[in-house]
């Protein structure tokens, strides 16, 4: 993974990370967003992944059905944020779209890609703190702006 400060103002940086080819995406950008202490941000995507899995969040069991995707496929889309969870650390929440080598796609909450041969990723940072909290009704941590 390579990465560089493209922008910074009024508190507001702007990130470019480029991982290569092998690297696990979730875990990548985790350790990206610790190294450089983002707390608030906004996230982008395009590229590949050799295989990933997506999740689609099951209300009734509290918990993702994944959905494995064990071949090629283009990173369509991929949206998400950046903020810390109930421990103080940096935690990701990414929606995914992946393209087929049929034109299908499959999309969903990304719980795993392994980057082939690359995927390049535009982070946002806002100047604050988003505080993602465990809620234990749902069975999971969502941004709470009271916190």
């Amino acid at each position: 993974m390579k990465s560089k400060l493209v922008t910074e103002t009024s508190g507001q940086r702007t990130f470019v990370v480029v991982m290569d080819q092998g690297d696990e995406a979730i875990a990548t950008l985790t350790t990206f967003a610790e190294q450089n202490g983002i707390t608030a941000a906004s996230l982008t995507a395009i590229g590949a992944f050799e295989r990933a899995t997506v999740g689609w969040f099951d209300i009734a069991s509290k918990s993702y059905r994944e959905i494995p995707v064990d071949e090629q496929c283009e990173v369509l889309s991929a949206i998400g944020d950046i903020a810390v969870d109930d421990n103080g650390k940096q935690s990701l929440h990414i929606h995914a779209v992946l393209g087929l080598s049929n034109g299908r796609t499959r999309g969903g909450h990304l719980l795993e890609g392994i980057v082939q041969p690359t995927l390049e990723i535009t982070v946002l940072e806002s100047p604050g703190y988003l505080r993602r909290r465990k809620r234990r009704d749902l069975g999971i941590a969502l941004i709470d702006l009271e916190a």
